[in-house]
């Protein structure tokens, strides 16, 4: 016991000396690893009781083969199959860090492409930016059809301001 105290007390004195470069980032990362709990946006608190029953649930593979059925063994963002050599996944549509659980509701079809992007955004962030990309080539080789079909996505999103961070400009496409 007194090791493993001594081991947390120098991994915090670690963390107390040596500043994160970005301390919200640090702050996120300890929350996506179980060791804080998310009050609210911005807001996070330590519970050892919740830290030490800390259980990540992952699908059965029971419940795999029935949301690859159920998807149409389609990644359910881009279409991709796995006869066409693209790995699938099953991934959580509600990350498991964030309270998702294993169920089939909460479950969805991502080729490797997808889910690897997606861990990186969140799934309308990994959207508007597929389909900035989508247009772009779409301009590129000349395909009007899915060009304006982007367009009209990427308008939508403009008009509702979802991720308007995320900047699309539709003159820098033209």
């Amino acid at each position: 016991m007194a090791q493993s105290l001594t081991g947390s007390r120098k991994t915090i004195k670690k963390f107390i000396i040596k500043k994160p470069r970005d301390t919200w980032r640090a702050i996120r990362k300890l929350h996506q690893e179980g060791f804080l709990i998310k009050v609210k946006k911005g807001i996070y608190r330590y519970d050892p009781i919740y830290v030490n029953k800390k259980e990540i649930e992952d699908f059965s593979p029971e419940l795999k083969k029935l949301i690859f059925e159920r998807d149409g063994y389609r990644c359910v963002i881009c279409g991709r199959k796995a006869d066409e050599g693209y790995e699938l996944h099953v991934d959580h549509i509600l990350p498991k860090d964030k309270g998702g659980k294993a169920t089939l509701e909460n479950g969805q079809t991502l080729c490797s492409i997808c889910n690897f992007r997606k861990k990186n955004y969140n799934q309308t962030e990994s959207g508007k930016r597929m389909f900035i990309r989508l247009c772009e080539t779409a301009k590129r080789i000349g395909d009007k059809e899915t060009r304006n079909f982007c367009e009209d996505i990427l308008n939508i999103y403009e008009k509702y301001n979802i991720n308007g961070h995320i900047e699309w400009r539709k003159k820098s496409i033209k």
